[in-house]
């Protein structure tokens, strides 16, 4: 076995002895769920940037880089702008202090909205789990030259993720997310200097790649290039806005003050990290394209780290894309299965169940939500299907963004919005999302449209991105129905607009 494989297990291994000597600290849901709510800034902020720089970065982002250029912070920068909006509500968030976003949910439009933003919200963050498994299969691919293949990989990386999350929820993950928070932001800004000598600087990388990289809007992002760019976006805007699992970590945090001061520093340490990963992938996809490489799209950041930098480099880097494949996947496993356990077992089946055995039926349900995630990656590795782990991350987005940040956003900031609104809202973004990407593309191919025959970025119905009619369903419901419907009353608004 090479030194990075020796690097990654022993990685593991660290972390394996750190999380089951963290778990003893659980004593009850609390802390389980959101540590005891007792998070310092500092770890708010490495976890944070750890929940939200995963495979979608160092892997979806490569691929989009690949084909898209610089065009391809079109959908990082929806993060940007969603972290800053998100500032002016983590006090709100950690003063109201629960465990789901369902909570918020049912306080503004009752039970029935909880249970399907929890619905819609399962199935988003299940595919996000999916793909990280694909994600971890391909480091390890990777750095065994090809020893481990892709289907052991994404195995091993289920297993571990799985595992982690299981002993010892919340507690595992935000403390293990410190230490590779320092990883992946260390690794990113060490690697890339030597990423750009390497490729031959900016000149020379205008000399290999088409034009077509350098501009706002890729060529072949479709029909309508600024829309596609934007459709990324937006997506990306729309989950962060509404993301539960930043939800929770604000809900762990020490105090309002806390969670807000972690947000300001978090959006600078998401702005650096998903900048320089994607100018190491346009980087490396110059030098994979003059030097005959043929590397995966998927690994350009992977490959630069065994190919563009120096060994120790390489090896920090791959440690940080190991610890991203591994904290958002905790993050969002542990943040489906709260779903699970406190929207629909403890809301609709059993409220006063035992804390105890609360946690106990938890781990039970985080292990067989990654077996499904697991199988939504591994079924069609098995059927050899082209796997894009950019088109998982878009559609989770999607889903996510307009099934639930709409109606979830205006619980926190529209008094005007009303229970019926609410639930119109999220019912019409689930079912939208599902009908413009999945059916529709099946039942009526002939209203797909794209740049040209074969394009990587696929074809739209007529030319136009899902978010589009998606979003407008969901806003328009909500906005339409809560104006037609009884205002809630002052009685009913205090525990999210309390006076004064």
């Amino acid at each position: 076995m090479n030194v990075y494989l020796w690097l990654i297990l022993g990685y593991l291994l660290v972390l394996t002895g750190f999380n089951i000597v963290r778990s003893r600290q659980v004593k009850s849901q609390d802390d389980f769920m959101v540590a005891g709510r007792n998070l310092s800034l500092t770890t708010m902020v490495f976890t944070l940037v750890c929940t939200w720089i995963g495979s979608g970065t160092f892997i979806a982002g490569a691929e989009y880089a690949y084909y898209a250029g610089w065009s391809a912070i079109w959908q990082p920068a929806g993060a940007f702008l969603g972290i800053a909006i998100i500032y002016f509500v983590a006090a709100k968030i950690r003063t109201f202090g629960q465990y789901t976003v369902g909570d918020i949910l049912e306080v503004r439009y009752g039970k029935f909205a909880r249970l399907f933003g929890a619905i819609a919200l399962i199935i988003a963050f299940t595919t996000i789990v999916a793909y990280q498994f694909r994600a971890g299969g391909y480091i390890l691919n990777i750095v065994t030259d090809g020893a481990i293949s892709l289907e052991l990989g994404q195995t091993i990386a289920a297993g571990f993720v799985i595992l982690f999350v299981a002993i010892g929820g919340m507690v595992a993950v935000a403390h293990t997310d410190l230490p590779n928070g320092i990883i992946i932001v260390l690794a990113c800004c060490l690697a890339l200097p030597f990423v750009i000598v390497t490729a031959g600087g900016w000149a020379h990388i205008h000399q290999v790649l088409p034009p077509g990289q350098f501009e706002v809007f890729s060529p072949d992002f479709g029909k309508y290039p600024a829309l596609k760019g934007f459709s990324y976006f937006l997506s990306t805007l729309f989950l962060l806005m509404g993301v539960q699992s930043m939800y929770q970590k604000f809900y762990a945090a020490r105090s309002p003050k806390d969670a807000k001061q972690a947000v300001a520093i978090w959006i600078v340490g998401t702005i650096v990290v998903e900048t320089v990963v994607i100018a190491i992938a346009v980087f490396a996809g110059s030098y994979n394209l003059e030097h005959g490489m043929n590397w995966d799209p998927r690994s350009l950041v992977l490959n630069a780290a065994r190919h563009m930098v120096p060994p120790v480099v390489g090896m920090l880097l791959l440690a940080a894309a190991c610890a991203v494949v591994l904290s958002t996947g905790m993050n969002y496993l542990l943040s489906s299965s709260s779903n699970v356990m406190r929207d629909i077992y403890q809301r609709m089946v059993n409220e006063h169940s035992d804390p105890t055995r609360m946690v106990a039926l938890q781990k039970v349900f985080i292990v067989v939500m990654g077996l499904v995630a697991f199988l939504m990656i591994f079924i069609p590795t098995v059927l050899k299907w082209q796997i894009s782990v950019l088109q998982y991350a878009y559609f989770a987005y999607t889903l996510y963004g307009v099934a639930v940040t709409p109606a979830l956003f205006a619980a926190l900031t529209w008094k005007r919005a009303t229970r019926a609104g609410g639930l119109a809202s999220i019912i019409g973004g689930t079912v939208a999302t599902i009908f413009f990407e999945l059916v529709l593309p099946r039942v009526a191919p002939s209203v797909l449209v794209a740049a040209e025959e074969g394009s990587y970025f696929g074809a739209d119905p007529w030319g136009i991105p899902s978010i589009y009619p998606a979003a407008l369903i969901s806003i328009g419901s909500l906005i339409i129905v809560s104006l037609l419907t009884r205002p809630q009353t002052e009685e009913e608004l205090k525990a999210l607009f309390p006076a004064g």
